[in-house]
């Protein structure tokens, strides 16, 4: 969520007042050391952390860092408040001083996505806070100052009653859970710094290495302070720590600004480079040089298809989650143009890049697109064509054979017994009657399977009677019962008209042959300058049109139109073969 101008002047204010009440304090503290340097330390440190913290949240509201920053910056005034003399004040630092070291540790290690990686993480930044809050209350409610080494401190007001049982115990389970996690904490910043990326080094190093320099003074301050050093030696430790770590949001800003000259200056040379009109592919290679990424791929949206192509109409997948790459969507006029695959490394350092780099390059990336999009359906075009040929000679061999082995056999056995026939006839009259009968029958079959042929090559009441009396035809010679919906008054154009038939015939074929149904319904329909084809059964279901080559022959004659076809067969759900064809 993006903060509200009511939310960053409230911020403002509060860490001003705070900063304001709390300055006179320090500086006329009795028992600080160094109070003018605590003074410089705490306002440096606060104002920078709620300066760069609001500004990263305002411009990255769903990275929680800016966040964390500004939580860092308002609890330090809390820490700070353990140096004013003023009872009550040194009890809510003592309470919840603590509370900025757990914060700071959230910081760090969810820098820089704002997020925790894993449990781990998790473990120890829920540990801290634990820690901070309710593993010092014992401390807090049994403890004299001066039983807690600072005899010059105010009065413990929150004290009940001095237990020194409670105290010691408290003390050393507290001190060993808190080297735990300042020691874990210093050793996973130090192994990330050293597994930073070559684009993370300027951005996230500084950083980390901040935080294990405050890790170091922290677990320093514990040693000390189990050893009884002096309060001048402890006080120099917390402020060296402090002002290490007070660096992290200037250098966060130096980051930001850094970002920001990096944008406009690989901005700038894209557009540069898109002045000289780049060619087919080059495009990517001015978007690669631009962010500096040479795995930088190019993917562009065909939408008819809901797919991804490369610049020459190839098929392109997109990279799965996780997979050390990360994506941008390029969008024009609301429109998906193109996706953008890109190092991931570059989304932690600069997420805004990339999609600056983009919008600069939107015009460009839709007219390759375009491009794409003709290649992509030339592609397609062309192994139509070529599955259409294999078909057609496929079918013309089927023909041929069927011609041989079927009717024409018929045909032959037909002449050889009207020659029988006749030579009995010359001779006797006895079996001739029997021997018409049989060529009879024969001539019959032969008949009917020339019939069927042709019916296969072009039905003729297609042609004569239009697409409803074909589809009567098939109905009434399908044995699983077949129901008709309504069909379009007037004809449909002859090719649609027969790409109909044949998605519908086939689409039958298959259900009687393989979906096991008790019905199917067929449904044809105009709609907004299309035809509508649909074919549904009740029967198994789970048709796979890969495996087969008679709805893929379907597709490839639907797309010739420049149709779609589609098959939805959920396994005992049935299946629906789908058709839309253009109808001018």
């Amino acid at each position: 969520m993006r903060p509200t101008r009511g939310w960053i002047v409230g911020i403002v204010v509060f860490a001003v007042a705070v900063e304001a009440a709390l300055t006179p304090l320090l500086l006329t503290s009795e028992f600080l050391r160094f109070p003018g340097v605590w003074v410089v330390v705490n306002v440096l440190v606060t104002g920078g952390f709620v300066a760069a913290g609001l500004l990263a949240w305002e411009r990255r509201p769903c990275n929680r860092t800016g966040l964390l920053m500004v939580l860092v910056g308002l609890l330090l005034p809390l820490a700070a408040a353990q140096g004013a003399d003023n009872p009550w004040i040194f009890a809510v630092g003592n309470l919840l001083g603590a509370v900025f070291a757990a914060a700071a540790i959230h910081l760090l290690l969810a820098f820089p996505t704002g997020e925790l990686r894993d449990r781990w993480d998790r473990l120890t930044v829920w540990s801290a806070y634990v820690i901070t809050t309710v593993g010092l209350l014992p401390f807090i409610l049994f403890t004299s100052t001066e039983e807690a080494g600072c005899p010059e401190c105010p009065d413990n007001v929150l004290m009940i009653a001095e237990v020194p049982t409670i105290t010691t115990v408290n003390l050393v389970v507290a001190l060993l859970l808190t080297a735990i996690v300042v020691i874990g904490t210093g050793y996973e910043l130090i192994r990330r710094w050293r597994a930073a990326s070559r684009s993370q080094a300027r951005g996230v190093r500084p950083v980390l290495g901040a935080g294990v320099i405050l890790m170091a003074m922290l677990a320093l301050s514990l040693a000390l302070g189990v050893a009884g050093a002096s309060t001048s030696a402890h006080e120099a430790v917390v402020i060296a720590g402090l002002s290490a770590f007070g660096l992290t949001p200037y250098i966060f800003l130096a980051g930001l600004a850094r970002s920001s000259l990096a944008r406009g200056g690989a901005v700038s040379d894209l557009l540069g480079r898109l002045a000289e009109q780049p060619r087919r592919g080059e495009l990517r290679d001015a978007l690669a040089r631009a962010l500096g990424d040479d795995s930088l791929m190019l993917a562009y949206w065909l939408p008819n298809t809901a797919s991804y192509v490369d610049a020459r109409g190839h098929p392109v997948q997109l990279p799965a989650p996780g997979a050390g790459s990360a994506v941008s969507h390029v969008e024009r006029d609301g429109r998906r143009v193109a996706t953008i695959v890109y190092d991931a490394a570059l989304a932690e350092d600069d997420p805004g890049l990339v999609d600056a780099v983009g919008s600069a390059a939107a015009i460009a990336l839709e007219n390759e697109r375009l491009d794409a999009e003709l290649c992509a359906r030339v592609e397609e075009l062309r192994t139509s064509r070529m599955r259409l040929m294999e078909v057609g000679m496929a079918e013309r061999r089927g023909l041929e054979r069927n011609l041989h082995d079927g009717a024409q056999q018929r045909l032959v056995s037909l002449a050889l017994t009207l020659r029988a026939a006749r030579t009995r006839l010359h001779g006797s009259e006895d079996g001739a009657g029997e021997l018409l009968d049989s060529a009879e029958r024969e001539l019959e079959l032969a008949i009917s399977e020339l019939r069927e042929l042709a019916r296969g090559i072009h039905p003729a009441v297609l042609s004569d009677r239009g697409l409803s009396a074909a589809l009567e035809s098939l109905a009434a010679r399908s044995p699983v019962p077949v129901e008709v919906g309504v069909l379009p008054a007037k004809r449909l154009p002859e090719p649609v008209e027969l790409a109909a038939y044949y998605v519908i015939s086939e689409a039958l074929a298959n259900v009687v042959k393989y979906a096991g149904a008790t019905y199917a319904t067929v449904d044809v329909a105009r709609s907004n300058g299309d035809v509508l084809v649909e074919v549904g059964d009740d029967g198994v279901g789970g048709a796979d049109p890969d495996r087969g080559t008679g709805l893929r022959g379907l597709e490839d004659r639907v797309r010739a139109l420049e149709g779609r076809l589609a098959v939805v067969s959920e396994t005992g759900q049935g299946t629906r073969v789908k058709a839309r064809i253009p109808c001018g």
